[in-house]
C-alpha cells in the first residue's frame, strides 16, 4: 500500500470515527487488558481507572498504568470535564479500530499476533457472556440471536470482496456509541456483530 492509499484509508477511518493502526498503535494494543479497557470506554463512555479495574477484576494501579500507555498512543484521553482532582476520568478517542495487515504484519509479527489473539479472546468472552444471558432475554431478542458457521470455497480475491461487501452492509445500519440512545428508535438495543473470515488453506484436500 503506497502513501496515497494509506492516506485515503486513514481519512475514511477518521470519517467513521475510527483509528487506522500504525506500528506504535499496534504495539500499544498488543496486550489483552488494553484491548478490553478501550472496549469498555467505547461501550460505556468515560470512566475512572478504579471503576474500570472493578469491571476487569484487576487492581487500580494496573488499570492506571495501561490507560497511560493507551493515552500515549492516542487511543484514550483524559476527560477534563469530569473528576475532582483525585480520580482521573478517561474517555475513548475513537469508536473503532482498523487494522490493515499487509504492511504491519511483516514488520511487527509479534505485536500483530498478540493484538489479534487479544481481539479473539475478547470476542470469545463476549460470545460466552451473551450465551449465559440468552435464556433470560425477552423472547424477541432470543429469536434475533444467531451464531452461524458457513464454510465457503473462495479465491483470495473473492474472500476480500466478501469482506468488503459485509462492511458495506454493516455501514447501512445505526452504529452504537455512548450517548447515542437519544437518536435511536424505541426498542433499539446494543447489538454486537462479530465477523471473521478465517482462511483454511488446503483444508479438506484429502477428502474424496
Amino acid at each position: 500500500m503506497d502513501e496515497d492509499e494509506r492516506r485515503d484509508l486513514a481519512e475514511q477511518a477518521a470519517a467513521e470515527d475510527a483509528v487506522l493502526l500504525d506500528a506504535k498503535g499496534l504495539r500499544a494494543l498488543a496486550h489483552p487488558l488494553r484491548v478490553r479497557l478501550v472496549g469498555l470506554l467505547r461501550k460505556h463512555g468515560p470512566s475512572t481507572a478504579t471503576r474500570l479495574a472493578e469491571r476487569l477484576d484487576i487492581n487500580s494501579g494496573s488499570a492506571s498504568y495501561h490507560l497511560r500507555r493507551l493515552a500515549d498512543a492516542g487511543f484514550v484521553a483524559e476527560d477534563e470535564g469530569r473528576g475532582n482532582g483525585r480520580d482521573r476520568w478517561w474517555q475513548a478517542v475513537h469508536q473503532s479500530t482498523w487494522f490493515e495487515s499487509r504492511e504491519l504484519a511483516p514488520r511487527e509479527p509479534e505485536a500483530t499476533m498478540q493484538y489479534l489473539q487479544s481481539v479473539a479472546a475478547a470476542n470469545s468472552t463476549q460470545a460466552q457472556r451473551a450465551l449465559a444471558e440468552l435464556q433470560t432475554m425477552p423472547p424477541v431478542w432470543q429469536e434475533a440471536f444467531d451464531m452461524s458457521q458457513v464454510p465457503l470455497r473462495l479465491t483470495p480475491q473473492e474472500a476480500q470482496q466478501l469482506g468488503s461487501e459485509l462492511r458495506e452492509l454493516m455501514a447501512r445500519y445505526r452504529r452504537d456509541a455512548p450517548g447515542c440512545t437519544e437518536d435511536a428508535p424505541e426498542g433499539a438495543e446494543r447489538i454486537v456483530l462479530i465477523t471473521q473470515l478465517l482462511p483454511e488453506p488446503d483444508a479438506g484436500t484429502d477428502t474424496p
